[in-house]
């Protein structure tokens, strides 16, 4: 199935200070994850970001934290993200059946989120390439046992071309030259 910019929402989970350096590929998450951002903005998305226990983990790297500015920042101590009461009253207040996840780690916070998400009734969308754990093992088995449970891996590109869905929009001509 599509994900539709109408029905779904985007989760930004825990990109913050001290888990960032330590993942596989993070440049490339969140380069991923800022055009997953713009993206969602310029279509009146709507985005929930989380921060795990930012005492100790710190806050939003400035490199989503620069195209997040005014969306909701949630604190929480959970690793799903639907166990902590601000979230899971922000998450149903969008009515939104839809929710595309990037964030780390994939295999405790993201994994937990979405496996929960679906038990649910959400579909559920992981953006693959705006996803990162700390070990390749790690993130490849998060991304196994959710596709199995139902939700679609996908990437950043496939995220924005459904939301989209066509090419003759001022939105398309916008984001075209970020996407090349």
């Amino acid at each position: 199935m599509l994900i539709k910019a109408e029905a779904s929402c985007l989760i930004v989970i825990d990109m913050q200070e001290r888990l960032v350096p330590a993942m596989q590929a993070p440049a490339r998450t969140l380069k991923n994850t800022r055009l997953l951002l713009t993206t969602a903005r310029r279509l009146d998305i709507p985005v929930l970001i989380t921060e795990q226990y930012p005492k100790g983990l710190g806050h939003t790297v400035r490199e989503i934290a620069d195209v997040s500015q005014g969306l909701p920042v949630l604190e929480k101590v959970h690793f799903s993200c639907l166990e902590d009461p601000r979230f899971a009253d922000a998450f149903r207040e969008l009515g939104r059946p839809q929710a595309v996840i990037a964030g780390m780690e994939a295999h405790i916070c993201v994994m937990q989120t979405a496996a929960q998400l679906m038990e649910e009734g959400y579909e559920v969308f992981v953006v693959t390439d705006a996803t990162s754990s700390r070990s390749l093992a790690s993130e490849q088995a998060c991304l196994d046992r959710l596709q199995a449970s139902g939700a679609g891996i996908v990437t950043t590109e496939m995220v924005i071309f459904e939301w989209l869905g066509r090419a003759d929009t001022p939105a398309f001509k916008e984001l075209l030259p970020l996407i090349k």
